[in-house]
């Protein structure tokens, strides 16, 4: 299960031959997204387990999730980014169904990440899960 902007994001990944690229993908997709406001990096939104500094604020619109976020470093942007594409507009049925790990290996990701981005990416995806699981 993944939203058609997902599936697109996979055909721009297929057109780039190698990791640094790939890379460079992922930052601008970070730079791309609009800043998320001050008022929202608050403990609450903070995600735990990350290296750097990340905040995620959830909420259901219409009984789809949407969310945004923000980080100090430049991949782990692009890496929220990545997670927006992936869920942004399914309901939270279909977040729980939402195979992240499978997804993420599509774009290569889970080959080239350090074992700190690893971990924090895992913290992302679940703190959206438990969004998702309390909205059910």
């Amino acid at each position: 299960m993944s939203t058609e902007a997902f599936e697109e994001l996979v055909e721009d990944f297929e057109f780039l031959d190698d990791w640094e690229d790939r890379y460079r993908h992922v930052i601008d997709q970070g730079k791309a997204m609009e800043a998320l406001p001050e008022a929202l990096r608050v403990p609450a939104t903070k995600v735990d387990g990350c290296a750097s500094q990340v905040w995620l604020h959830a909420e259901m619109k219409d009984g789809r999730l949407h969310f945004d976020g923000a980080s100090d470093a430049m991949i782990v942007s692009g890496l929220i980014a990545v997670l927006r594409t992936l869920y942004n507009g399914l309901t939270p049925a279909q977040v729980m169904e939402v195979d992240a790990r499978a997804q993420m290996g599509r774009l290569g990701l889970n080959d080239h990440l350090s074992a700190q981005r690893s971990n924090g990416l895992r913290a992302m995806i679940e703190r959206v899960r438990e969004t998702a699981a309390q909205a059910v």
